[in-house]
């Protein structure tokens, strides 16, 4: 897994949309962090993780969060975070704000999967760019989007892309 690999062993990572932990296991299995606090609004999801859990021995590790992303970060998880995943992509660029809230004083990581159209003259990529580039220039932080790549195509001109940005 792409994530996992960049994970250092004294992070801590907030997933924003954790569902039944398939990336929280997998990040906490293979790179050893900290903290993965393993957020969802789905409270069978959130049995489903708890059991995950427990089947992979990540005790201590993945910490489950039943609640909005938004208000979970907002009331506990403020500044936490060297890097906040964002795999939800119909959600992503509404939430940007509290992803970035989640990340630590001294910067970190969003790993950003979004959806985005593009006619046959266009990038995908570029047009994902772009729209993340405004909406962090919005919220006055200092960041870049060196990598993005299309995960898959999900329809006719539709793409789901990723982003891995770091804010500074």
């Amino acid at each position: 897994m792409r994530v996992a690999r960049k994970v250092k062993p004294d992070e801590t990572v907030v997933n924003m949309f954790g569902g039944v932990g398939c990336f929280s296991i997998m990040i906490a299995k293979h790179a050893n962090p900290e903290k993965v606090f393993s957020i969802d609004v789905n409270p069978v999801a959130i049995r489903f993780i708890q059991e995950n859990i427990r089947l992979n021995r990540v005790y201590g590790k993945v910490i489950p969060l039943l609640g909005d992303s938004k208000e979970i970060i907002h009331s506990r998880l403020q500044h936490v975070a060297d890097r906040v995943l964002m795999p939800l992509p119909e959600k992503a660029l509404e939430y940007l704000p509290y992803a970035l809230s989640a990340l630590k004083s001294s910067g970190g990581w969003i790993h950003y999967y979004g959806l985005e159209h593009a006619k046959k003259t266009e990038s995908p990529v570029e047009n994902v760019k772009l729209k993340v580039a405004e909406a962090l220039d919005v919220l006055g932080v200092d960041f870049e989007v060196p990598f993005v790549r299309v995960v898959r195509s999900t329809g006719p001109n539709w793409f789901q892309l990723v982003a891995d940005i770091p804010v500074m």
